[in-house]
């Protein structure tokens, strides 16, 4: 099984097969992940680098705990954002890479566009862990991979993005991904976080309305508050945020039916989710953690020289 790409840089450069290929993959490995040895040697004598120059906690211990599941050599780098620019730090990031000889780079970057730039100049298999407010691959595969376990598949289902879709490179993932499956998409937040354009830029449905949204949807993936990337104050503050997008008990129980609550994390509780959503038996959440591992195992398998020798 190989891919038709050497990098995964963004969701949008994948074929369905691709997708369909990296789901089949982390059902296997989510099988390994269950027993009492959890490591295979499929990527042994396989160096990994870990570029992270933005802050991150699930995606980068995720990534890590991948790595060491398949029993790759890694090496771990990373810098505050506010000391790296695009420049000249990425092509010298570039030179130390090609010294060390690596197989594989797994990069976040606040600059969007910058795993692209590497993918041009390193012969080794670059994987994007998110790049500015562009993408973030391996979320919407886990995501798409935690909504084939709990509903069966993907085709036909209506799936809600609530929140700062403006600011959320999970969203464009999730959007891109959903589309090639044949999933009904639809956005939903205040107007200011939901870019004019989307329904033809992307083909996706819109919705201001929370409850509509939900009455809509199957699966509702609710989305944080993105304040860091934001430059300008795009609505009056988080409590009124929560009184009008904040999805709770009370409002899922208005419902005339029962939907998946899924949630990329860090969750901000009380302000886009409240707890008694969060914790319930609707919600998926901690199984998008679970599942990041066996996804982000079958990407880093998929993309390796051994993927295409077995």
């Amino acid at each position: 099984m190989q891919l038709s790409t050497k990098h995964l840089l963004g969701i949008k450069d994948l074929q369905k097969s691709d997708i369909e290929s990296i789901l089949t993959t982390a059902k296997q490995f989510k099988e390994v992940l269950q027993r009492p040895i959890k490591k295979v040697p499929s990527l042994r004598d396989t160096t990994i680098v870990n570029l992270f120059y933005e802050n991150s906690t699930r995606t980068r211990i995720s990534f890590e705990l991948a790595e060491k599941r398949l029993s790759a050599d890694t090496i771990n780098f990373s810098s505050s954002a506010s000391s790296v620019s695009k420049g000249e730090s990425l092509l010298d990031t570039v030179n130390n890479i090609l010294s060390m000889k690596v197989d594989m780079v797994v990069m976040r970057h606040s600059a969007s566009g910058a795993p692209h730039f590497l993918a041009k100049h390193i012969p080794a298999a670059i994987i994007n862990a998110g790049d500015g407010i562009n993408e973030h691959p391996t979320q919407a595969l886990l995501d798409a991979f935690s909504i084939v376990e709990r509903l069966g598949n993907l085709e036909g289902k209506k799936i809600v993005l609530i929140g700062d879709i403006m600011h959320s490179r999970v969203a464009l993932s999730n959007i891109y991904l959903l589309k090639k499956m044949g999933a009904e998409i639809m956005v939903a937040g205040p107007p200011t976080l939901i870019p004019k354009h989307i329904t033809e830029a992307l083909g996706v449905k819109v919705e201001y309305n929370l409850k509509k949204a939900l009455q809509w949807c199957d699966v509702a993936n609710v989305l944080r508050i993105q304040l860091e990337r934001q430059n300008q104050v795009l609505f009056s503050s988080l409590r009124e945020y929560n009184l009008a997008y904040g999805v709770n008990k009370k409002l899922l129980d208005s419902l005339n039916k029962e939907i998946v609550i899924m949630h990329p994390g860090p969750i901000n509780r009380g302000v886009e989710i409240d707890s008694d959503v969060a914790d319930s038996n609707q919600s998926i959440i901690l199984q998008q953690v679970e599942n990041g591992v066996a996804i982000r195992m079958a990407v880093l398998y998929l993309l390796s020289d051994k993927s295409v020798s077995n």
